[in-house]
Formats: C-alpha cells, structure tokens, sequence
C-alpha cells in the first residue's frame, strides 16, 4: 500500500492559488470583512502590503493595510497596523483575510 505524505493545511488566494496562509496560524473566524465573514491570521505569507491609512471598523478606529496577493495582486484582506482602543491592542500585526477571498489546499 502506497503511503501518502500530507503537508500542512493551507489557505490559498482564491484568483491563483497562491499560498496565503496555514491553517494553524487561525487566531479567529469570528470576524467581518469588506465582503462578509473573515478570519483573523497571526501570520500571511506571500502577500503585499498596500498603502497604511486610518479606518473606523466595526470595533473602532485602527490603523490598517490592504494586503494583496503576491503573485496576482487580489485584494484578500488586511493587516492591522495599530489599534487606537485598548482592548483592541490584540489585532496589532495580525491579518484579516476575507473567506470568500481564500481556498483551502491540503485539506
């Protein structure tokens, strides 16, 4: 019997299939994108950040960045640069990334 290796989890740019993310680096599905639900990622990789700008969120004002996928530039989510309430100081440097913006890869 053939024995099959299995990588890790991942999360995929849904546009190229670039690899965004791993599964393990999920903080929470319990967030709200631009398009509907999104996940908050401790880490996102082969992406690109945009241009950091000031925006009111459903949890307040922070200090975001788009990011893009590396290798089409979609729009997948964004990185959160500064949180400006306290109890919000969490999101600092984490990622958003929009569900309907993501596939899954290795599942």
């Amino acid at each position: 019997m053939a024995e099959f290796l299995v990588g890790p989890r991942l999360y995929s740019c849904w546009n190229c299939r670039n690899h965004v993310s791993l599964h393990d680096d999920i903080i929470s599905k319990a967030f709200q994108g631009k398009n509907g639900r999104a996940f908050l990622f401790s880490h996102a990789m082969n992406v690109v950040l945009g241009t950091k700008e000031d925006r009111n969120l459903l949890t307040g004002l922070h200090t975001v960045a788009d990011i893009y996928c590396g290798d089409c530039r979609e729009i997948l989510g964004w990185k959160y640069e500064r949180a400006y309430e306290a109890s919000q100081k969490y999101k600092e440097g984490k990622f958003i990334l929009e569900k309907c913006k993501i596939v899954k890869e290795n599942w």
